[in-house]
């Protein structure tokens, strides 16, 4: 595994990046603005389109380079500008009705870092990985998964969902640009693309909702109408 020869100045470049990523995260999850949601996703997708250039530089896998330039665009640039849109036809700038408030949001999501650096430290003693970049990538790569899932279900509005997703498959794609990086390029193409179907068909989604149901969060919606 590349991350168990790195140096420690490199070391210390994926570990930054990979904070930073997970405070995104909370910045995400703490905020009740849907725009302050997007930006955050947009650079935390520029982040991880770094750390896959990086990683590329590090360990010779040239096709990472690649990846992070559809990372950027699509991630970071495409996906945030669809979003964009979605919330201007819906004139909905923030959460208006959440489960749970914002700071009990930020302390459940702190439980879920420590729950996952706790899932870190024994899944890489069992395969004897123990350095702190391991634990640190297997640390943010499921505290974002878990935070994904948070939004999922602390958050009404449809756009809070889709964030929520993003958010959950943007800990997935960190996890594995630290801990394999050689996944093959074509598998990494197919995960962006079936991103950009996925807002696309969450933006169609979204207008069916507010032009037959009158409105966009799920706190509304009583019952599914086949």
């Amino acid at each position: 595994m590349l991350v168990t020869h790195l140096t420690p100045l490199a070391s210390s470049f994926f570990s930054l990046l990979a904070i930073a990523s997970l405070v995104l995260s909370f910045v995400m999850l703490g905020s009740q603005w849907l725009r302050d949601y997007m930006y955050a996703f947009g650079l935390q997708s520029w982040l991880i389109a770094v750390l896959s250039a990086l990683m590329a530089f590090y360990g010779g896998y040239p096709e990472l380079y690649l990846i992070a330039l559809f990372t950027a665009l699509f991630r970071g640039l495409v996906l945030p500008y669809l979003v964009l849109r979605i919330l201007r036809r819906m004139q909905v700038s923030r959460e208006l009705h959440l489960v749970v408030q914002r700071s009990s949001s930020l302390v459940v999501g702190s439980l879920c870092v420590m729950f996952s650096l706790v899932i870190a430290y024994r899944i890489a003693g069992a395969v004897g990985l123990t350095q702190n970049v391991v634990v640190l990538a297997l640390t943010v790569m499921l505290s974002m998964k878990l935070i994904g899932f948070l939004m999922l279900a602390v958050r009404h509005e449809a756009i809070s969902h889709i964030l929520g997703l993003l958010l959950l498959e943007n800990g997935i794609f960190l996890g594995s640009q630290i801990l394999i990086p050689g996944m093959p390029l074509l598998i990494e193409l197919v995960i962006l693309f079936d991103l950009l179907v996925a807002v696309v068909c969450f933006g169609v989604l979204v207008r069916y909702l507010l032009a037959h149901a009158g409105t966009t969060s799920s706190r509304d919606l009583k019952r599914l109408v086949g």
